[in-house]
């Protein structure tokens, strides 16, 4: 606190460098302290004294120094949470970025204002800051308001309606109607407020057959955007509901900035499900209530919204019990004024002849239907023949002997098959050994030749591959005997 609004310190009284308010230092005897002047002031050090302050003192003397220091001030802010009460006075809150301060207008004041203070406006108050003893709380008692601007939440909240206007979201082609009677409907609200409470008690009025699913989400607070688009995906994403209803009780622009936000807007207008929007008293408008399918100015109207149909159809159904019930109490009423305008005798007569008539048509109805009941015994009794034939037909066992059969006549073609593919292949195997024998060299050795085959292992084609002295192996048709060349002679040598 500033040192000129301080309070000051009682006569008598010198305050201690800490600032404590109940160490003191008593310097003479005071009116308010009685008990100094019994005090021996011959004591070479002071003595120390608690001083209790009552909570009415000091707060009278705190609000006499603040109003004394700030008795004619200007203050701007944006006002929140306006509400004039019945007897003329008027309360609101002035705040900005940093803080806010509660300001009260008396109604001397406030009916000479020029304009109706509303929640968002920017304004300039005139005023002196005093406190309120029964709260112990600081307020600016307001002389005059003079607007300066739109406040900064109510200018982002217009900006954003105008801008969603202009991309088509408000458009009345854009939404879609709600299902006339709705299995179950989901609800985005906050569990503990009595917005769900109220709304329950509506439903199972009107609709006790319909399903109410709650998907509980924060509706005020930095989080509550958030939380409002998820439980809007969550319900969509579950297939557990027709539509959804977004409800929440009244409050200032601030309390309502959730539903006047974009993200919750173009998840609204995202949304595959009819979405209802259900927020604050009839006089608040959000965001939300113009990109939603339907607006109901309060969450109780939505609930009846929502079961109108329904309701309508159980309205007239009981009108038209009451109407039947009408309708059979004259017929009864008549139906006893003419019995007893009929004697007695030919109301005999005319029973008789009734119940007469009666048997005779009953009569006639049991030989009727024992006709149709034997022609329809006799359909059904050739259906059945013509299934057990088709049964017959498609007996198992017979099916099981024809294939038989046809197995028994494949095993015989299979098995001449193979006798007649056995004579050709012997046939052939045999042509291929002869022809084989007749190229084998051992052939040509049974003839009389011989082989003769090197030291080497290769077979002698030539004179020149042996030479005088070489080992040379001879192989006959039935053996083979080894050599030593004694000499060798070409054959042009051996001619001359």
């Amino acid at each position: 606190m500033p040192a000129a609004s301080r309070p000051p310190v009682r006569k008598g009284l010198q305050e201690k460098p800490s600032g404590d308010l109940n160490n003191y230092t008593l310097n003479s005897v005071t009116r308010q302290d009685t008990s100094a002047r019994q005090l021996d002031l011959s004591f070479e050090e002071p003595q120390k004294i608690r001083r209790i302050w009552p909570v009415r003192e000091l707060v009278q003397q705190v609000c006499e120094q603040v109003e004394q220091e700030y008795g004619d001030i200007w203050v701007e802010g944006e006002i929140s949470n306006c509400r004039p009460a019945p007897s003329g006075h008027l309360y609101f809150t002035l705040k900005d970025a940093e803080a806010q301060l509660p300001v009260v207008m008396f109604r001397r004041q406030a009916l000479l204002l020029r304009f109706k203070p509303e929640d968002g406006l920017h304004v300039l108050v005139r005023g002196r800051v005093s406190v309120y003893a029964q709260r112990g709380q600081l307020q600016l008692v307001g002389e005059t308001i003079e607007p300066v601007g739109v406040g900064s939440l109510q200018l982002a909240y217009e900006q954003l309606r105008e801008r969603l206007k202009a991309e088509g979201l408000f458009a009345a082609a854009r939404k879609r109607p709600l299902p006339a009677f709705p299995r179950s409907v989901g609800i985005v609200t906050s569990p503990g407020g009595a917005v769900i409470r109220d709304f329950l008690n509506i439903v199972g009025r009107r609709h006790a057959g319909l399903n109410v699913l709650l998907c509980p989400a924060a509706v005020q607070g930095e989080m509550a955007a958030f939380e409002v688009e998820s439980a809007l995906a969550q319900l969509n994403a579950s297939g557990l509901v027709d539509l959804i209803v977004l409800a929440r009780g009244g409050g200032s622009l601030e309390d309502l900035s959730a539903f006047n936000s974009e993200r919750v807007a173009r998840a609204i207008v995202a949304s595959p499900l009819p979405v209802v929007s259900a927020v604050g008293h009839e006089t608040d408008f959000t965001i939300a209530d113009f990109v939603a399918d339907l607006r109901a100015p309060t969450p109780s109207a939505a609930a009846e919204l929502i079961t109108e149909a329904q309701h309508r159809v159980a309205d007239r159904v009981a009108a038209q019990v009451i109407r039947l019930e009408r309708a059979t109490r004259f017929q009864l009423l008549h139906a006893r004024q003419m019995m007893d305008s009929v004697p007695i005798d030919r109301t005999e007569r005319r029973m008789t002849t009734m119940l007469h008539r009666l048997s005779q048509r009953l009569d006639e109805f049991g030989f009727r239907m024992e006709a149709s009941m034997s022609g329809l015994v006799r359909t059904r009794q050739r259906e059945v023949a013509g299934l057990a034939a088709d049964v017959l037909h498609h007996d198992p066992r017979q099916m099981l002997a024809r294939s038989r059969e046809r197995l028994s006549t494949s095993r015989t073609r299979l098995e001449r098959s193979l006798e007649r593919t056995l004579r050709r292949t012997g046939a052939q195997l045999g042509s291929f050994d002869a022809r084989l024998r007749s190229l084998s060299p051992l052939a040509v050795l049974d003839r009389g030749y011989a082989l003769a085959i090197g030291a080497d292992g290769t077979v002698i084609r030539s004179i020149d591959q042996v030479a005088k002295g070489d080992r040379v192996r001879t192989r006959l048709s039935d053996g083979e005997f080894g050599s030593t060349v004694e000499d060798v002679t070409r054959k042009n040598e051996r001619e001359k």
